[in-house]
């Protein structure tokens, strides 16, 4: 079994010493390196302090020798695309969803061209109670409507209990919304090519 400790832990943006402190208790970056590189043995207690810590599920954290893996080979900025030095492994959008609460997790799929979105794009939104729509602001959100019904687009207001959203779709009005149960940020967009 190979761990894959360091691959999750620089999808996520973390260093050695993020993750030691996110572990509890709390340890140093010195064994989590031992651990990322097999120098010090990943027991089952270790994968669930890390996978708490990097909030995913322990299990992807190791992996067959005989898996096959998609690996990173470059990085496309605003030139041309840029080789890497040493390719890594890619992490599944799957397993950098479960960065969030997966019981908090909701899902929309796309069927028509809407604004940015394209048919067959599945949006990732993490739920969140409406006294923190503040970190939502200018961001899309789906926000439940009374009758079952949703609206989603850009938040774009929120003045005490209601917030308003301007829908994706071009030409049409704010929606303002009175006192959701929740609202949902889009936090990952999956896109099939």
């Amino acid at each position: 079994m190979i761990n894959r400790i360091r691959e999750i832990r620089k999808a996520k943006g973390l260093t050695l010493a993020d993750l030691a402190l996110a572990c509890d208790p709390p340890t140093t970056a010195q064994t989590i390196g031992r651990l990322e590189t097999g120098m010090r043995n990943l027991s089952t207690k270790w994968m669930d302090r890390i996978g708490a810590a990097l909030e995913v599920d322990p299990q992807v954290l190791v992996r067959s020798d005989n898996q096959a893996k998609a690996k990173v080979v470059a990085e496309l900025g605003l030139g041309e695309p840029e080789a890497l030095a040493r390719p890594r492994e890619a992490v599944l959008p799957s397993e950098i969803a479960a960065s969030e609460n997966a019981a908090d997790m909701l899902v929309i799929e796309i069927t028509a061209s809407i604004g940015e979105y394209r048919p067959g794009d599945m949006v990732w939104l993490a739920q969140m109670q409406p006294d923190d729509a503040i970190s939502a602001m200018n961001r899309d959100c789906l926000v439940p409507r009374p009758g079952g019904r949703y609206a989603f687009g850009r938040l774009i207001d929120q003045k005490g209990t209601l917030v308003g959203i301007l829908p994706a779709q071009a030409g049409n009005k704010q929606q303002v919304i009175d006192n959701p149960p929740w609202i949902a940020v889009a936090v990952m967009l999956v896109r099939p090519l």
